[in-house]
């Protein structure tokens, strides 16, 4: 009975030991192993032992990357503006020894770091600069931290503001500047639109009135070409009816018919006044006679003219 009574002592102590002697590390994490109270060695993932009694874990580190959330806080910028800032900072361990004994809870110390660098960074910039330079503010973020976590065994891989919340009455004026950008844009570009339509329209003015000059110049220049031709042809007639007096031996007679012609183009003139020739019955009868030498016929003698 006694015996039975030890054996199963000694195997719950076989149990026991076995259990502090095996240690089960997780995927992408390791164990920090201390031996009477000093740091030992790390654990990798997978299955270790370690030696009961004297090897105690310290604790588990993470070594994934992994992100702290930055509270907002008042930031004061050069132009003694106050300002609500928050951030948020990934970060990955690549030391867990110098994470673990070089700095008492690292991942409140990086966000320590992260307020106090942020206050420096800002404090030299004013309003506007922080507004318009949020990724040169990350970019000097992660460069100092990144310099300063070193000596911690992390690296600071990025950092990100998410918002800059300026003061009510800032956010204010602000927005009127932002209205007042916005209508003088829309003003500016109704101006340059209708601009553009004044140059369009009167190119299409001056290209309408070049067409109508052309059309016109063409138009006088067939008309011209039109009287031309015709007074041509009228010189032409009337070169020929000389010509048929002339050899019928009508030479006065061609001189009196062309007074006469004057005379009824005077009449259709705009004169009120026509100056009548004296010797208007002798050319009358010029031109009988020249009727009766172009009808064939003879001349009467004087004893008719005198009964006529």
């Amino acid at each position: 009975m006694i015996a039975a009574i030890v054996f199963g002592v000694l195997l719950l102590f076989m149990a026991y030991l076995a259990k502090r002697s095996l240690v089960i590390v997780h995927q992408a994490e390791v164990a920090i192993v201390e031996r009477f109270g000093r740091f030992h060695r790390v654990l990798t993932s997978g299955l270790n032992t370690v030696i009961p009694f004297t090897d105690s874990i310290r604790t588990r580190v993470d070594l994934r990357e992994q992100f702290i959330t930055v509270p907002p806080q008042p930031v004061i910028t050069k132009d003694n503006v106050t300002i609500s800032v928050d951030n948020v900072l990934y970060y990955q361990v690549m030391d867990p020894q110098r994470a673990v004994y070089g700095v008492k809870d690292f991942p409140a110390a990086i966000e320590y770091l992260v307020q106090t660098t942020l206050r420096s960074i800002i404090g030299d910039m004013t309003l506007d600069e922080t507004l318009s330079n949020r990724d040169a503010i990350n970019a000097r973020l992660q460069e100092k931290l990144d310099r300063e976590t070193n000596a911690w065994g992390v690296k600071v891989l990025r950092i990100e503001i998410k918002q800059i919340d300026p003061p009510q009455e800032i956010k204010t004026a602000m927005e009127k500047q932002m209205r007042a950008e916005r209508d003088k844009r829309a003003q500016i570009t109704q101006a340059e639109a209708q601009k553009q339509a004044q140059i369009l329209e009167a190119e299409g003015y001056q290209i309408a009135t070049v067409n109508r000059a052309e059309a016109d110049r063409q138009r006088l220049v067939l008309q011209a070409r039109g009287q031309a031709e015709a007074l041509l042809a009228v010189q032409r007639a009337q070169a020929q009816a000389l010509a048929l007096l002339k050899e019928a031996g009508a030479d006065e007679a061609v001189l009196t018919l062309k007074a006469l012609e004057a005379l009824a183009q005077l009449g259709q003139g705009p004169a009120t006044t026509i100056v009548v020739p004296s010797n208007l019955a002798e050319m009358a009868g010029t031109l009988g006679a020249l009727a009766r030498v172009l009808g064939g016929g003879r001349a009467p003698a004087p004893a008719e003219q005198a009964g006529a």
